[in-house]
């Protein structure tokens, strides 16, 4: 390979979690957000700035970053003057008093398991020893009475301990004390840890704004509240890739193409808000694109945009030829279609996938020293292209609990080991563009996304087009009542606010039998709740069916379906 011209690399990395505040009770029904947070962007974060000479991409969803700014307000504000914070189980963390019910105790140290058995339960005695009791204490809930508030606090506290990040876990000795003490932590060991999780939180929009200053990271965005553009835009979309696909028994969404504007224009809002810079790229939720998807990109002035694998191979059909010796079919290479001049990046499924569900098995030397041998294998089919490049992309947060230690070893293996090699050179998509990565003509793009290059994951299937013609109906309502003028101007604002979380493309995502039980219901169940909330939102009451379950997940899918590979299984 030439050191010459070396291989250039794009390490992307998608921050992405969807609205989990319940819109009846204002609380927050899962902890995801806020867990993530002390755990994996700041571990991503704490990687880049070990290592001067990586680059990467890092795409934030405009929602995610609404509520990161929420966690950090109620911490500082309950820390301050006692305000309340609305995650039942941050606020378990800080109470003095556990709950007195049976039920409510129960729910609570069942929330405290819901962990990565062997690398966030197993690698702590202290806290495997309180998981294995918790378990039988769900087996035997009578048991309850014999359990004091202390066990409760220790599980709290370790639950939380767990989740840290592991940069934070080696480098602040605060944590380690914690750490170290094991049991019969105190209120005020709690706060402490509170007040942790607090800075951790609020350190994360400005720990990237520094490292994108610096020119390490090119931060990029997503439609606000992470909606499938294409099916906003047309659902027949779904057919380009599918063309037998079920549809809903709707025509399509009505006003897609505004209410696409409307998401793409708030995140940009959003992201100028949290970062004090305009983004020229966009990862497309769900790197779900088509023709029109990539038009409307064009017209607000986006640079480029990323996708699948599986979306070139549709469109090029046979003449696709991964990394073969036609630049102009070349995965390598970005690619124009008439009309934009939003250039699209494709993700290689097969390094992508490596990271995302296979290297976390590996020895974190052999997994790096893999994808390096891999990428010089690139490096040499590819020697008499100009300037080509290779797209890593995929979920920054959800891989990690599989991997020993958070991935410590396997992230920091990884950037300084592509950042030293002399025949690889880290950079990120407006860097590659600048840099002379050039951009091949297509003549016709297939509609799909990362997932199989199809949009079938958020379409086609009973449950999901049931969703479909549910939020279709709320949608009509909403058009109704804004044209009759109804609503005056803040009333208009709350409910095309309210109409936005429930177009977000993890309702769909979710729904289907081959998704996890558990799961299914969290997410069916707070789909139904914020479709209510715009029907009330708009002064009209709800459909009586959302009084009722449509989704049912009994599926086991691999890492409990918060990711999936690009390629289907062959």
């Amino acid at each position: 390979m030439s050191d010459e011209r070396p291989l250039k690399v794009v390490l992307c990395w998608h921050m992405h979690q969807p609205q989990y505040l319940d819109p009846e009770s204002g609380s927050y029904q899962l902890p995801w957000t806020y867990l993530h947070a002390i755990k994996d962007y700041v571990d991503m974060a704490a990687h880049l700035e070990a290592v001067p000479g990586a680059r990467a991409v890092v795409n934030f969803a405009p929602i995610l970053l609404e509520q990161l700014a929420g966690y950090a307000e109620q911490i500082r504000a309950h820390l301050r003057e006692g305000a309340p914070i609305h995650d039942p189980l941050l606020a378990a963390l800080d109470s003095p008093v556990p709950p007195a019910g049976s039920e409510e105790r129960l729910g609570l140290i069942r929330d405290c398991t819901r962990a990565n058995r062997e690398n966030l339960v197993e690698r702590f005695p202290a806290f495997r020893r309180l998981v294995d009791m918790a378990e039988w204490l769900e087996e035997d809930p009578e048991a309850l009475l014999y359990i004091d508030d202390q066990f409760i606090a220790d599980l709290l506290t370790w639950y939380h301990l767990a989740w840290m990040g592991e940069t934070v876990r080696r480098e602040d000795p605060r944590i380690r004390g914690l750490q170290e003490k094991a049991a019969g932590f105190t209120v005020e060991d709690r706060r402490h840890l509170l007040s942790i999780i607090g800075e951790l939180i609020e350190s994360v929009p400005e720990r990237y704004r520094r490292l994108a200053k610096n020119g390490q990271v090119e931060l990029s965005v997503t439609p606000y509240a992470h909606p499938i553009v294409p099916l906003l835009l047309d659902f027949q979309s779904a057919r380009e890739a599918l063309p037998d696909s079920p549809l809903p028994e709707k025509d399509g969404y009505p006003g897609g193409s505004e209410r696409a504007r409307w998401h793409l224009r708030e995140g940009i809002e959003t992201f100028r808000r949290h970062f004090g810079l305009t983004p020229e790229g966009c990862w497309p939720s769900e790197g779900a694109v088509s023709a029109g998807t990539l038009r409307l990109l064009g017209e607000l002035g986006f640079a480029w945009a990323a996708t699948g694998e599986g979306v070139l191979g549709h469109s090029l059909g046979e003449a696709y030829g991964k990394y073969g010796a036609d630049p102009a079919t070349n995965l390598c290479y970005p690619y124009r279609i008439q009309q934009s001049e939003t250039a699209c990046f494709f993700r290689d499924d097969e390094l992508s996938d490596l990271i995302g569900f296979q290297y976390s098995d590996w020895h974190a030397d052999d997994a790096v020293e893999d994808l390096i041998y891999r990428l010089e294998g690139i490096a040499e089919a590819t020697a008499d292209h100009p300037e080509p490049l290779v797209p890593i992309i995929l979920d920054g947060e959800n891989a990690w609990e599989h991997y020993p230690e958070n991935g410590y070893y396997f992230l920091s293996g990884l950037y300084s080991r592509l950042a030293e090699h002399p025949g690889i050179q880290l950079t990120t998509f407006r860097g590659a563009l600048d840099g002379g990565v050039r951009a091949n003509r297509l003549d016709r793009l297939v509609a799909g996304s990362w997932v199989y290059g199809t949009l079938s994951t958020w379409i086609g299937d009973k449950d999901k087009n049931r969703g479909w013609e549910m939020l279709v109906e709320a949608k009509e309502a909403y058009d109704r009542c804004v044209a009759e003028g109804r609503l005056d101007g803040d009333a208009v604002r709350e409910a095309t606010q309210q109409l936005a979380t429930c177009e977000g493309s993890d309702w769909f995502w979710w729904f289907g039998d081959y998704n996890p039980a558990e799961v299914v219901r969290d997410f069916e169940r707070l789909f139904r709740l914020h479709l209510s909330r715009l029907y009330r939102r708009l002064g009209e009451t709800p459909p009586e069916y959302l009084a009722h379950s449509f989704a049912h997940g009994s599926g086991q899918p691999a890492h409990g379906g918060v990711m999936r590979p690009g390629r289907a299984a062959d």
